[in-house]
């Protein structure tokens, strides 16, 4: 009866312990998700503060392109208005594409590739979209080893009880692997 209740108990320290471990992990996962989430929005934001250089450098040249600019400002507005992950990675697809639009425009004037600032900037412009790139990959990254550890037993024991639940990962806007068609 002693052995017993000592194999009991021993079996209660272990799965409590378990919980315990488990549960902590579950947490750092969780906050390592939100920690590079931020990481992405912090480069989301950088994008976001040189668009009015940009665009008050080039549209000094081009008058023209008035709605290019207009899709740029539209996204980075919907940008600072989104709630979610999901807005917020729709709109800074929004944005990547007025940027493309953008991009294919200097290139198609001689006299705007050749000014220095422009150039400086989309060359940052250019840094910047690596970094975002960079940052969604580890962001994906994170969620992959959070889901991991929230999905497979018996850890997932823990999660279902403490609301640890799946995390999205981030995708691509739909149609975003399409090149953007720039008409004169």
């Amino acid at each position: 009866m002693k052995k017993s209740i000592i194999v009991l108990a021993v079996l209660a320290v272990l799965v409590t312990g378990y919980g315990f471990v488990t549960y902590n992990k579950l947490v750092s996962a969780s906050e390592s998700v939100d920690t590079q989430w931020a990481q992405v929005e912090t480069q989301y934001q950088r994008r976001f503060d040189l668009i009015p250089n940009l665009v008050n450098s080039v549209k000094g040249v081009m008058k023209q392109e008035e709605a290019v600019f207009g899709a740029i400002a539209d996204a980075r507005t919907r940008y600072a208005g989104a709630s979610s992950v999901d807005e917020k990675a729709q709109a800074a697809s929004e944005v990547e594409s007025a940027y493309a639009r953008l991009l294919v425009v200097i290139e198609n004037y001689p006299q705007l590739k050749s000014s220095e600032a422009v150039q400086t900037l989309m060359s940052q412009i250019e840094g910047t979209e690596n970094r975002i790139s960079v940052e969604r990959g580890r962001y994906n990254d994170s969620v992959r080893t959070y889901n991991l550890a929230a999905k497979r037993f018996p850890s997932s024991l823990v999660a279902g009880v403490f609301g640890y639940d799946a995390k999205a990962y981030f995708q691509g806007a739909a149609g975003s692997s399409e090149a953007p068609a720039v008409n004169f």
